[in-house]
């Protein structure tokens, strides 16, 4: 038997958790529509390094603060996919850089597409003024969280 929750009586980060979560959700379904169904939630912390650089395994690691062999493994599986590549550094053959392949820019692409289609839709449904007073406020939230930083930095860690 389970008892009703009334989400109203949650705390505001966990009521903002579950929002998010439900947004990302939509965007994975939207990006399963588009044919990328294989990425994960997860996958989207090292995409955020590559769709502005091109980082080697150790930066990528330091990024993340994960070890080397967490990043490898992850790239791998990632390549594995067709999302990403291994090339050698202009400067240095021996380094080898991660970069996005065109299949993985199409997932950044589509995401961004699932993304801007679902904030049109809450405007439609919420007025895209009240939708700005709560980004307006989500933003204030997170600043006052100390989390400002690390977004604007590209450097949001999975939770642990």
């Amino acid at each position: 038997m389970t008892a009703d929750l009334d989400p109203r009586s949650l705390d505001t980060g966990t009521l903002a958790l579950f929002a998010g979560q439900a947004a990302a959700a939509q965007v994975q379904a939207s990006l399963s529509e588009d044919g990328f169904g294989d990425l994960r939630m997860s996958h989207g912390y090292l995409f955020q390094h590559l769709i502005v650089g091109e980082p080697t395994i150790t930066e990528l690691a330091t990024h993340l603060s994960m070890t080397q062999q967490g990043a490898s493994k992850a790239v791998a599986e990632l390549e594995r996919l067709g999302y990403c590549e291994r090339t050698p550094d202009p400067s240095d053959a021996r380094i080898r850089r991660i970069r996005l392949t065109s299949r993985g820019r199409a997932a950044v692409a589509a995401a961004r597409r699932a993304r801007a289609a679902l904030e049109t839709r809450l405007a439609a449904r919420f007025g895209e003024s009240h939708l700005a007073a709560q980004r307006t406020f989500l933003t204030e939230l997170l600043a006052e969280l100390g989390g400002i930083e690390a977004v604007e930095r590209r450097a949001v860690l999975p939770p642990h």
